[in-house]
Order: C-alpha cells, then structure tokens, then sequence
C-alpha cells in the first residue's frame, strides 16, 4: 500500500487537501447548529447520501454527506468532534497529508459504492474507519471512559469492532454492503498486518498449548 500511495503521491504531485480534519469538524459543527436553530427543518436531510435524490438532480449529496454530525446530544457533540479532530490530526501527522487523503477517501469512495447498491449510504462507518486506524496505530492511547476512568483505546476498538461484526453476521444485506465498503481502506491499510497479528497470535496460543500438554 506504501508503494501504491508513493506513486499515487508523484504522479498527483503531492497535492492533497493539508488539515483535513478541520474541515470535516467544522462543517459536522456547523450542520449540527444549524440543525439545532431551525428545528424545523433538517439540513441533515437534504446533505444525507440518498441515491434517489442523487439521481433527481442534488448531487452535492456525494460529498455533503460527511458533514452529517453523529447524531449525539448537545453535551456530546462538542467532545465526539473534537475527538474526531483528535484522532483524524494525529493519523495525518503520523502518515502525512497526502496519505491520510487517500486513506480518507478510499473510505469515502466506498460509502458511494454502497449507496449505489442499497440506494442511501451513511458516514458512520467512514469515521469508524478513522477511530480503528486510530486504535490500530496508537493501541495504548488512553481515554476517560465517562470522563473517569482511563482506558487503552485498543479495547474499545475491540468492542466497537466485534459489536459491527454482530450487525454484519446478525444484519440486513444493506448493513453488510455499508459495513463491508465503508471499511475498504482499513482493510487496503491494515488488513495484512491484521492477518499476520492474527496468525501470530494463533501460533503463540498453540505453542502454548503444546507446552502445557
């Protein structure tokens, strides 16, 4: 992926979009007040990834939808973006701006993809892509869980990670189609470490099986 990423980089001559996060933050922040000031009318609505919509003419639904804010209450919003400030400045600074673009929009690629099959698509996997790349870069983070008490981000990954493989076995083929796509590029970036940790893994628990035998 690193080869593929280098070449992408030379032949767009590195241009990318630098500060990505803040973007995406400020305009989730912005649809959320808004939504907030006119509740009357949902700004949400008419950004939200809708196939048929799409096809009726509103085709700023392609991009618009991941300024969707997660749908939280107003006591959360403020520390779920800044959160995904967080994690999304640390990813960039860790890869480099050009990288996270591509990491980013290999996500957002995907979401299309699964609105064209199931007609309406979501950016809540997009962003969980964020958080996994996250946890799997950074492991040893530690967060307030409820504001109080400190915990390794890995193993809210890991809850987070087994409750969306409960909607992928358990769930509709739409949810699959979202889930599978959405997550195309933590699978491009990390799915071969996965595989290697995975078997490594295994082969530790056998060898220590055949040890205590």
């Amino acid at each position: 992926m690193q080869k593929f990423i280098y070449k992408l980089q030379l032949r767009m001559g590195g241009k990318c979009i630098s500060n990505l996060m803040k973007y995406i933050v400020v305009g989730m922040a912005t649809v959320f007040v808004l939504d907030q000031v006119f509740a009357t009318f949902s700004f949400s609505s008419m950004l939200s990834l809708y196939m048929p919509a799409v096809l009726s003419g509103q085709v700023w639904r392609l991009i618009t939808f991941i300024f969707i804010p997660p749908n939280t209450s107003l006591l959360f919003i403020v520390f779920a973006l800044y959160f995904y400030y967080v994690i999304g400045t640390a990813l960039e600074n860790q890869w480099g701006s050009f990288a996270f673009n591509v990491y980013y929009f290999l996500g957002v690629i995907g979401c299309l993809i699964s609105a064209v099959l199931t007609g309406y698509g979501t950016n809540t996997f997009l962003n969980l892509s964020l958080f996994l790349a996250f946890a799997a870069m950074f492991p040893d983070f530690q967060v307030l869980l409820f504001f109080v008490l400190p915990v390794k981000i890995k193993w809210i990954a890991y809850l987070d990670a087994a409750v969306y493989l409960y909607y992928f076995i358990m769930g509709p083929w739409t949810t699959r189609i979202q889930i599978l796509f959405s997550l195309v590029n933590f699978f491009l970036f990390f799915g071969k470490d996965l595989f290697l940790r995975t078997k490594q893994e295994i082969g530790y628990l056998k060898h220590r099986r055949q040890w205590k035998n």
